[in-house]
C-alpha cells in the first residue's frame, strides 16, 4: 500500500531574510512542496535580544503559521534555534526543526578525527548561548571548538557588499584568531553568512571546510518527514508564499541576493 502524503505547507521562519538561504536549499531539494515564509522584520535583529524576547517572538511567529495548518516548522534563524526552540517545541505539538542540531551533524561528517578544531561564527546572541559547543560535545566530547561573535557580516549581506573591499577588510579582521589558528571546520552559525561564503573561503584557504547550515536542514527534513512530501505532479508549480512584519519592499530587494535571482513576485506584511 502507498503511503499518504500530507498536502499541507511547510512552515519556515526567521527574524528578518537571513533565513532565506535556508528556504534556498529546500526549493531545489524539494520542488513540489509547498513553503510559507515569514520574516520578522520588524524586529530584526534577534541576535541582539535576551534569551526570554527570543523565547516569545519564536512562539509568536510560529503561531502565525501554525494557524495557517503547517505540517511542519523550520526556525531557519540560529539565535531561535539556540534560544527559543525548546520553548516553541513545549508550546506546539507540530514538528519542529532547527539549523543548529543538521550544522553539527554536518561538521562531524567533515572532521577527520574526534581531537579535530572546528570553529564558529555567528551573532552575539548565538555565540553567548553556547549551543553549538554544547551540541557538538554531545556528539563528541574531545573536539575543541572555538567561537567568534561576527556581527558585521549581518549588515554587510544586507546591503549587498559582498565583494567590496571594506568587506573583505572587515571579515578578515573578524576571522583574525582563525587565520592566525586554523580551523579544520567552520561552522556559519548564522543564516545569513553562506552569502559570504566566496569571501570566506578564499580568505580562511581550502584547508578549513565550511559548513552551510542551510545545506544540511534540507537533509534532515527529508529525515524528519520521511512518507510525507509531497509527490511531483504533472504541469504543477511550487508554491511559496512570504509574509513580513515590516517593510515588504526591501524584504523583495534583499531576497534576491538570498535566492540566487529567484522572483519574489508579492509580500504580504502581517502584525503578529
Amino acid at each position: 500500500m502507498k503511503n499518504r502524503y500530507d498536502s499541507r505547507p511547510i512552515g519556515i521562519f526567521d527574524s528578518g531574510v537571513g533565513g532565506l538561504t535556508v528556504l534556498k536549499e529546500l526549493l531545489d531539494a524539494f520542488p513540489h512542496e509547498h513553503f510559507i515564509y515569514l520574516g520578522d522584520t520588524a524586529r530584526v535583529p534577534y541576535g541582539a535580544k535576551s534569551a526570554r524576547t527570543v523565547e516569545r517572538y519564536t512562539i509568536q511567529v510560529a503561531d502565525f503559521l501554525i494557524r495557517r495548518n503547517v505540517k511542519g516548522l523550520v526556525a531557519a534563524c540560529n539565535t531561535a534555534s539556540a534560544l527559543g526552540i525548546g520553548a516553541l517545541r513545549a508550546h506546539c505539538d507540530t514538528p519542529v526543526l532547527g539549523v543548529i542540531q543538521p550544522g553539527c551533524q554536518q561538521a562531524m561528517v567533515s572532521i577527520n578525527d574526534k581531537h579535530s578544531h572546528i570553529g564558529v561564527i555567528g551573532t552575539r546572541s548565538t555565540i553567548a548561548s553556547g549551543a553549538y559547543p554544547n551540541t557538538l560535545a554531545l556528539l563528541e566530547p574531545q573536539l575543541k571548538v572555538s567561537s567568534l561573535a561576527c556581527p558585521l557580516f549581518v549588515p554587510l549581506v544586507e546591503e549587498g557588499w559582498l565583494d567590496h573591499d571594506a568587506t573583505i577588510m572587515i571579515v578578515e579582521q573578524n576571522l583574525a584568531p582563525f587565520i592566525k589558528n586554523p580551523v579544520d571546520v567552520l561552522i556559519l552559525g548564522c543564516t545569513h553568512y553562506p552569502v559570504l561564503k566566496p569571501v570566506i573561503g578564499k580568505i580562511l584557504g581550502k584547508k578549513t571546510k565550511l559548513i552551510d547550515s542551510a545545506e544540511a536542514v534540507a537533509e534532515s527534513l527529508g529525515k524528519l518527514f520521511n512518507n510525507v512530501i509531497r509527490p511531483a505532479k504533472k504541469g504543477e508549480q511550487q508554491k511559496v508564499e512570504f509574509y513580513v512584519t515590516d517593510v515588504a519592499d526591501r524584504f523583495q530587494e534583499v531576497a534576491g541576493r538570498f535566492l540566487q535571482g529567484l522572483a519574489v513576485d508579492s509580500v504580504d506584511m502581517v502584525d503578529l
